[in-house]
């Protein structure tokens, strides 16, 4: 199994599209996006940019890859109007059940664009898939975020190949909800790649008790699973001291001879943050 994080949040861009190729090449959530305001700041002009060639490198594994799966409906998870999708097996997030008002018409829109070009579309809420020797296992609707959140409910994908097991979580947010932690460990996967808690949003939208249960979790995770990496990406590292949120995490880890890290540490290549270096590109008029 060939595992290729395609954009992440750490590669400058928000998203957690990610390649998989077994003996099929299989594309999750084919999106793109970026923070309109920052610091109430627009996007720099490296911002700009990297998104352009971010999106461009996921639309050309898009036109190469035989599935794409969607886990739900915000624009940094799937571009709604793409040419790619078009003679593609589609597995996705069912958009008339466990939704929110927003994600529904977002979906209705999808199906409408997609729905006569697809060479098989599937809603995937809870069921499993055998394509060749590949099978691909979806799971329940889970939160975006924590108990009861607004924002609606997001599918995780499990790959299994050849003995191998891949999760890919996107916006569970942590995960802070205990069914989406145990789903996850029933699983035991052997590379987790997960959006990690929102730790820039504490004392707003999330709070330090959501926070200690990701933890709390992750160290669940780590302790009862075979997994071997957790890619922790996405809405945690839109906080440039994420590090110091994850400590006990990262030491645990470590202890168990595991590894917790960024998508572009997957690759071997530096993190570029530069939706949360945005204050600082401006300072040094970078844009």
């Amino acid at each position: 199994m060939r595992i290729v994080p395609l954009a992440f949040d750490s590669m400058g861009v928000r998203s957690t599209a990610t390649f998989v190729e077994t003996d099929l090449k299989i594309l999750i959530d084919p999106g793109v996006s970026f923070a309109p305001l920052r610091y109430g700041l627009p996007p720099t002009r490296r911002e700009l940019e990297r998104v352009d060639e971010l999106s461009q490198k996921v639309w050309r594994h898009a036109q190469e890859a035989d599935i794409l799966t969607i886990s739900h409906y915000h624009y940094d998870h799937y571009f709604p109007r793409a040419d790619f999708y078009r003679g593609k097996i589609l597995l996705i997030k069912d958009p008339k059940r466990n939704v929110n008002r927003s994600q529904k018409g977002r979906g209705k829109e999808f199906l409408d664009w997609v729905k006569d070009g697809a060479k098989l579309m599937e809603f995937a809420d809870r069921r499993s898939f055998k394509f060749r020797d590949t099978e691909i296992v979806f799971s329940p609707p889970f939160y975006h975020g924590g108990e009861g959140s607004k924002l609606g409910y997001v599918l995780a994908c499990l790959v299994k190949y050849k003995g191998k097991k891949m999760i890919h979580a996107s916006d569970v947010q942590g995960p802070q909800v205990s069914v989406t932690t145990d789903w996850i460990i029933k699983q035991n996967p052997d590379i987790l790649i997960l959006s990690g808690f929102p730790t820039l949003l504490m004392g707003w939208r999330s709070s330090k008790f959501g926070l200690s249960q990701s933890n709390k979790n992750l160290l669940k995770i780590l302790s009862q699973t075979e997994v071997q990496t957790i890619v922790l990406d996405h809405h945690l590292v839109r906080d440039l001291h994420y590090q110091n949120k994850i400590e006990e995490v990262t030491k645990e880890a470590n202890a168990l001879k595991k590894k917790v890290m960024t998508a572009s540490e997957f690759l071997g290549k530096r993190p570029e943050f530069l939706e949360a270096k945005r204050k600082e590109f401006y300072k040094l008029r970078e844009t």
